[in-house]
């Protein structure tokens, strides 16, 4: 517990009329400003200390201009790949964008038309099905299992819905958000040969790649070479490290014929420069951020058995799914709640904003979802109040 009062003291930030997102567009979001949010995947958490003292060493030479990516950025992204998960990236594969969720909405755009069917896991973060329905493209979805809060892969139904709707690519959440899972290789093998043998595209969003519990491995899409041209893998820092607006992100197209076809359709749509704060503060963190990121894993687990203590002595019945990777967690309040009445319940009874699981999936009505990367207290805070009000 020291090491996560030291941790919270030492980097926790009040983010309250800061333009927050989280914090400041409550009333706009939820219709109540005083509500504890625990919703949007951010945290209140500075950056390390190394990565805030080079953006101000950056600031104080007072120049933005147009910038080009240094050896050095390379050198410390593709040490941090290959060290942590074992993942060989080349300079000549990597193309940057402004994030991830830009990015999987521009592959959907370059390697689909309108009309095609592009498939996805649900319940899954919504983006994804944004990416394919604001672009009219065809949505196909495959459920995945619930086995008592752990979620497995419907093989048959996956494939049985690429051959019915003739899907042309599949968006992969790895590790999954918000279900928790960090998928093992023998699972990931069988998804990569499945749109291999159906001519399927893949895009594996992987932004929550470092952020896993200790004695799990997460293994990347990466590591199957044999699927490379059908390949197209995303990761950022700015989930690791809390730099979403820095606006900084890589596309990774192993395969050489994809990134011409990415190419291609970047000059219609994407001519935005590098952001170099961006880029010097993920460089930063690749290099020197490990003992932060280790501080963080702690605090996460630490608040993620906070609320499955509080919930299970208080409401032994909602179920928490096996959180393996991500700083999310994910609630089943269907034996107290009705699904109709979550949003009643977890605002005006308990005073929280939360991401519901209407937004992620057709049949997860009655879950919640609640961003752990936070201080204990509020972690404390929010199970009481759902505790308290369960009846």
């Amino acid at each position: 517990m020291d090491e996560i009062e030291a941790f919270c003291h030492r980097y926790g930030v009040a983010r309250k009329n800061t333009s927050s997102l989280k914090w400041d567009a409550l009333q706009e979001r939820f219709g109540d400003v005083s509500l504890l949010p625990m919703w949007v995947a951010d945290m209140e958490f500075k950056i390390p200390e190394s990565a805030e003292q080079d953006l101000i060493e950056r600031i104080k030479h007072g120049v933005f201009g147009y910038t080009i990516v240094p050896d050095s950025y390379y050198d410390i992204f593709f040490k941090w790949m290959l060290e942590r998960h074992h993942a060989v990236v080349k300079k000549e594969w990597l193309r940057f964008a402004t994030g991830v969720v830009n990015s999987f909405y521009w592959l959907v755009n370059a390697l689909t038309e309108p009309g095609d069917s592009v498939i996805i896991l649900t319940p899954v973060y919504y983006p994804f099905q944004n990416a394919v329905t604001d672009n009219k493209r065809n949505l196909i979805t495959s459920e995945l299992m619930n086995k008592e809060g752990r979620y497995e892969i419907d093989f048959a139904d996956f494939e049985k819905k690429i051959i019915e709707n003739q899907v042309k690519l599949f968006i992969h959440c790895s590790p999954h958000n918000p279900v928790g899972r960090v998928w093992k290789k023998s699972e990931l093998e069988q998804l990569l040969a499945i749109c291999a043998k159906h001519d399927v595209f893949i895009i594996s969003d992987e932004i929550h790649q470092d952020i896993i519990r200790e004695d799990v491995e997460f293994v990347s899409a990466l590591a199957f070479e044999k699927y490379f041209e059908r390949l197209f893998v995303l990761n950022s820092a700015s989930k690791t490290f809390n730099l979403a607006c820095l606006l900084h992100s890589h596309v990774i197209i192993p395969d050489e014929n994809n990134r011409k076809v990415y190419d291609q359709y970047a000059k219609t749509i994407h001519q935005a420069e590098i952001s170099v704060l961006g880029m010097v503060a993920a460089e930063s963190c690749y290099r020197d951020g490990a003992d932060w990121l280790k501080g963080l894993l702690n605090v996460v687990e630490y608040n993620y058995q906070l609320l499955k203590n509080i919930l299970a002595k208080r409401a032994p019945k909602i179920f928490i799914s096996e959180k393996e990777g991500t700083y999310l967690a994910w609630l089943d309040l269907s034996s107290y709640v009705k699904s109709a009445q979550v949003r009643d319940f977890v605002q005006k009874k308990c005073g929280l904003a939360v991401d519901y699981g209407e937004w992620f999936g057709p049949h997860t009505q009655s879950f919640i979802r609640i961003n752990l990367a936070t201080t204990p207290q509020n972690i404390q805070y929010a199970a009481e109040q759902i505790a308290a009000n369960i009846v």
